[in-house]
């Protein structure tokens, strides 16, 4: 938080299926799996392109989320099923040691391409759309405290959550 290129709306991507795009796409799964995240947008490792990352099969940080498929979305387009938002607690690796409680859609579809340009077109709900709506917040320049509207609950993992171990999403 405080870099200005996380605060930037990023560029739509041209070409799919290019060596540098993969490698891109690469080398954000290996940022997100070494840091055990659910999710990783490309503005976070620097790069001003419309691509994210997500999903997991158990995640020890979110032992009660539902699994939500390994996906690679690029130029998404998000679109809310309804009004109905739930409050739930969020981090991010590019606002280290942090959390608070983020109001989310509680069901959306999402649109965009896969790494090869082929379409992807899926209703999701709970967790799985609240891990991409925080991604895709990014390639807007949004970080999740911008979100918030309750700031009572927002602070250091270790005050929130003492004796837990609490890390960044």
């Amino acid at each position: 938080m405080g870099d200005a290129r996380l605060l930037r709306v990023s560029r739509p991507v041209e070409q799919f299926g290019t060596p540098e795009l993969r490698e891109l796409v690469a080398d954000m799964f290996d940022t997100m799996r070494a840091l055990n995240g659910a999710g990783l947008a490309a503005p976070q490792i620097g790069v001003d392109l419309r691509v994210v990352i997500f999903g997991f099969t158990s995640s020890p940080r979110y032992p009660h989320a539902q699994a939500v498929p390994e996906t690679i979305l690029i130029n998404p387009v998000l679109t809310p099923l309804g009004e109905e938002q739930e409050e739930g607690w969020e981090g991010c690796l590019s606002v280290p040691g942090l959390r608070g409680v983020v109001p989310r859609y509680q069901r959306l579809r999402y649109m965009g391409f896969d790494l090869d340009g082929a379409v992807i077109d899926r209703d999701v709900d709970g967790f799985h759309a609240r891990v991409v709506q925080h991604e895709c917040d990014h390639l807007d320049g949004i970080l999740y405290p911008m979100r918030m509207r309750d700031f009572t609950r927002f602070g250091f993992n270790e005050e929130l959550f003492p004796g837990q171990q609490i890390s960044d999403d």
